[in-house]
C-alpha cells in the first residue's frame, strides 16, 4: 500500500504499538482530550493483534517516519443486513498535512471496506474541527446531522446501569 516514493501506507504490525500510541496522544492533544487517553502499548497489542483482535489500523510513513494513522473496526447495519466499517481515528501530524496523506489513509480504509463487501463506512468528527469537516465534505462524505452520538463510559469501562424503576400500573 504505497502512495508515492516518500509516503508509504501499511497495515500496522506487532512492534508498532508505541508509534501508534504516540500518534494517539498527539491526536488527543489536538482534540483537547489528552486527559482521556488511558491506552497503553499492551492494550493496543491485545486489541490490534491478539487472539480476539477487535480493530485494525494503518500507519502512514513519510521517508520511513510514522506521520499518521487510521484506526478502524467492524460494525453492523441492521437495515443493510451487512457489516460496515467504523473509522475511529484518522490523524496526520501537523507538518505533514496538505500532502495527501490523510486522503491516502482514508482511501486505503475505504478500499478495505469495499474489498470486504461492507455496506458502508462511518466516522465522527468534532463539530469545531472545521478543517476536518471541510476535508470530508471535499471527498463527498455526508454529515449525518439527524443523529446524535451517545456514550456510556466511566473511567474507561462501561458502567453498570441503574436498576429499572418499579413498573407503573394504570
Amino acid at each position: 500500500m504505497t502512495t508515492n516514493q516518500r509516503v508509504h501506507i501499511r497495515l500496522v504490525r506487532p512492534g508498532d504499538e508505541t508509534q501508534i500510541l504516540d500518534l494517539i496522544r498527539e491526536l488527543a492533544e489536538y482534540e483537547r482530550l489528552a486527559h482521556e487517553v488511558s491506552a497503553t502499548p499492551a492494550l493496543l497489542s491485545e486489541h490490534l493483534f491478539g487472539e480476539d483482535a477487535v480493530a485494525g489500523a494503518l500507519l502512514a510513513e513519510f521517508d520511513g517516519q510514522a506521520v499518521g494513522f487510521a484506526l478502524y473496526f467492524r460494525n453492523f447495519s441492521t437495515f443493510l443486513g451487512r457489516p460496515g466499517l467504523y473509522l475511529e481515528d484518522l490523524f496526520v501530524r501537523a507538518p505533514y498535512r496538505g500532502r495527501g496523506i490523510g486522503r491516502a489513509l482514508l482511501g486505503q480504509v475505504a478500499d478495505l471496506a469495499r474489498e470486504r463487501g461492507y455496506g458502508r463506512m462511518e466516522w465522527s468528527v468534532l463539530d469545531w474541527n472545521q478543517p476536518a469537516i471541510d476535508f470530508y465534505r471535499s471527498l463527498g462524505a455526508e454529515a449525518m446531522s439527524e443523529w446524535t452520538v451517545y456514550r456510556l463510559s466511566e473511567h474507561g469501562r462501561v458502567p453498570r446501569l441503574p436498576p429499572p424503576s418499579a413498573p407503573r400500573y394504570r
